[in-house]
């Protein structure tokens, strides 16, 4: 079998038997078409793979100036296509299965403060070339602020999910599990309004014969609906106009203000990890240490001491204090 068909039936028993997502599909079959593009070079084939290729081939992704993460996630890709290959019989055993991986460089992930959010939602109500544009704009990170959703579960998120104003969301998420995340008020409005102007513009393609579409955020492109690579483009130029760092502003970043923010306002981890959708909690426990980081920043900063090393004299003792 040639490496393309190694390739096509892991990633079609990853999609079949796992239910793994599209884009998780596609990271999959850049790293293996990365590994098998290298192997290649020395007319190797997947069966001829030894540990040592394997050990060789991730040296060679380090010269390149992959990053960690990146090297870790090809990796794995690798193993599990070994995995695949040893439960089909192709091969009897898995030469990655021993390889250790790089780890992951622990990075707190970015976020935003409660005004830059502020900000952000503003410009998206004033921003945009006509009032449909901007009743979109506000609809997209309100919704995104006030439930953080993924960018792909928001934008291919179906209308008819969003009828009949509701106070909650059933959000199709990875790997197709489901789970309900509440909408606050600025959020249904924002909703409302959008779908009357959503909903009219659908009737005019009807009447000119065309068909309507299935999702909130509909679009003429393959897809069907706004891309992930539009709206992130979206949100950079709503950074601009709202006076954000566009450095610090992606989809995610307001993903990780929503849980941060929750955080910070007394909600428990269990809560957070649920309206995330994450599988395990381990993965929400980061907004603990970002919330850590955000305080002793704040102490570092703002205290008086840390800011001159001296206590300002206030020209009274401390008795005259109490």
């Amino acid at each position: 079998m040639s490496n393309d068909h190694w390739i096509s039936a892991f990633l079609e028993a990853q999609s079949a038997e796992l239910g793994a997502a599209r884009n998780t599909l596609l990271a999959y079959g850049r790293d293996l078409q990365a590994f098998d593009t290298w192997l290649q070079a020395d007319s190797k084939d997947f069966t001829q793979v030894t540990r040592d290729d394997v050990e060789a081939y991730l040296i060679r992704c380090d010269g390149e100036g992959l990053s960690r993460a990146t090297r870790a996630r090809r990796l794995s890709a690798i193993k599990q296509l070994y995995r695949f290959a040893f439960e089909e019989g192709w091969r009897s055993d898995n030469p990655a299965i021993q390889v250790s991986g790089p780890g992951r460089d622990k990075r707190l992930p970015k976020t935003l403060s409660e005004e830059e959010v502020d900000r952000l939602l503003q410009a998206a109500r004033t921003a945009g070339r006509a009032g449909p544009d901007r009743l979109r704009n506000t609809c997209l990170m309100e919704l995104l602020y006030a439930t953080g959703m993924r960018v792909t579960e928001l934008v291919s998120l179906p209308v008819s999910a969003t009828r009949g104003d509701p106070r909650m969301l059933l959000i199709s998420g990875k790997g197709g599990k489901e789970r309900m995340v509440p909408l606050s008020p600025p959020a249904r409005t924002a909703l409302s309004a959008w779908l009357e102007v959503r909903d009219a513009t659908e009737a005019e393609r009807r009447q000119k014969g065309e068909q309507a579409s299935r999702f909130l955020f509909a679009s003429r492109g393959k897809s069907g609906h706004l891309t992930r690579h539009r709206f992130y483009a979206l949100i950079k130029e709503l950074a601009v106009a709202g006076g954000v760092s566009p450095g610090k502003v992606t989809p995610h970043t307001l993903r990780h203000a929503f849980a941060t923010h929750l955080l910070a306002n007394g909600a428990d981890l269990r809560s957070i990890q649920t309206l995330l959708g994450h599988a395990d909690v381990a993965t929400t426990e980061i907004y603990t240490h970002v919330l850590e980081a955000r305080l002793q920043e704040l102490v570092l900063t703002r205290h008086p001491l840390a800011r001159d090393g001296t206590r300002k004299d206030t020209g009274k003792t401390s008795s005259e204090g109490q």
